[in-house]
């Protein structure tokens, strides 16, 4: 079904199931998510004007300042004393970055997928379902780059050693499909949940960022629909051993993959000269930055808790020493709220 986010742009989700759906219920939520694709999907080079003069990115746009109310740094007193000019040139790289980043990541789920389906019965209603999904990645990877290419920041993206990885990271799709899917929400969550605090505030974006942005919500939300579906109903197959394990590791993989996505590489700090102490603050050691890694993850505490994967005392203890415990979100997509530590 078709739901509306608080910011007006539309958006692609499924009602919630319990952990021990049956295998019926599952092939039809994965046909639904599938004819969804059918019905509401975009093309990179289709549905976005790259040509229309709007979409055009000049260095004295003040849009591009990071928005206090959302951007860690765009809140931090040391960007917001930075003239306008150095200002619009930091949000310029810093989303740049961000979508370099999240092609990357895409790319590796792209290839995670196809491990993954390679290994699927005939007749299975995933391999229609995952297909779809790796062909709007693709076109989630073209638009990312081709803004990256408009903005002309120099940016890398991933962190050399995770890129370095790609290739291991993506053969866990097949290899340890739960753990791989997992890890595509932990690259999932952060990118969607900063997008749709952008959209929600209202902030006056730049239109080429502003498309890109609700095209991937849109689109997104089916694929952490999926995500999430997997997770709960093959969570009763785990083994005991094996349950107590992926309840240990699945926040060291949230937390990894955030930080990984979240955090700029060190060429940045050095590109603009921002202080060691500034990075520090912004990612995670200020009261108000570790608010915003735990309002990151309220959506996953929800799964974790439906999965029964954060009950135990090791999990627990691991949530919070990842910094990202708190009150898991009532149903998908709550806007935060203040949670509670522990």
């Amino acid at each position: 079904m078709t739901q509306t986010l608080s910011s007006g742009h539309p958006t692609t989700d499924l009602p919630e199931i319990p952990p021990d759906v049956t295998p019926e219920r599952y092939a039809e939520i994965l046909r639904a998510l599938s004819q969804a694709s059918v019905d509401r999907h975009f093309d990179a080079f289709v549905d976005i004007d790259w040509d229309h003069p709007d979409f055009q990115v000049r260095p004295d746009d003040p849009r591009w300042v990071l928005p206090a109310d959302v951007d860690p740094l765009g809140a931090h007193p040391w960007y917001q004393a930075q003239s306008l000019e150095r200002q619009i040139a930091i949000g310029q790289w810093r989303q740049a970055n961000i979508l370099k980043v999240g092609l990357q990541f895409e790319n590796i789920l792209i290839r995670g997928i196809m491990q993954y389906v390679f290994t699927l019965p005939n007749g299975s209603p995933e391999f229609r379902y995952l297909t779809h999904e790796a062909t709007e990645e693709c076109h989630h990877t073209q638009m990312f780059q081709e803004t990256v290419n408009r903005i002309g920041a120099p940016v890398e993206g991933m962190p050399w050693l995770m890129r370095r990885m790609a290739g291991v990271l993506a053969w866990a799709g097949s290899a340890v499909p739960y753990a791989f899917f997992i890890g595509v929400l932990a690259g999932e969550e952060p990118i969607d949940h900063t997008q749709k605090g952008i959209l929600r505030s209202r902030t006056d974006l730049p239109p080429i960022l502003s498309r890109v942005m609700e095209i991937h919500v849109a689109e997104e939300a089916r694929h952490i629909s999926f995500a999430h579906h997997y997770i709960r109903r093959n969570a009763p197959g785990l083994g005991r051993v094996e349950k107590l394990v992926i309840s240990a590791v699945f926040p060291l993989i949230m937390r990894g993959l955030c930080d990984v996505i979240m955090k700029p590489p060190a060429s940045f700090r050095r590109e603009f000269g921002i202080p060691r102490s500034v990075m520090k603050d912004v990612y995670w050691r200020s009261p108000e930055s570790r608010v915003r890694l735990q309002d990151l993850f309220g959506d996953v505490r929800m799964l974790a808790d439906q999965a029964r994967l954060r009950g135990n005392p090791l999990a627990r203890l691991m949530w919070r020493l990842c910094r990202i415990d708190g009150r898991p979100s009532r149903y998908r997509s709550e806007p935060p709220v203040a949670f509670t530590r522990g």
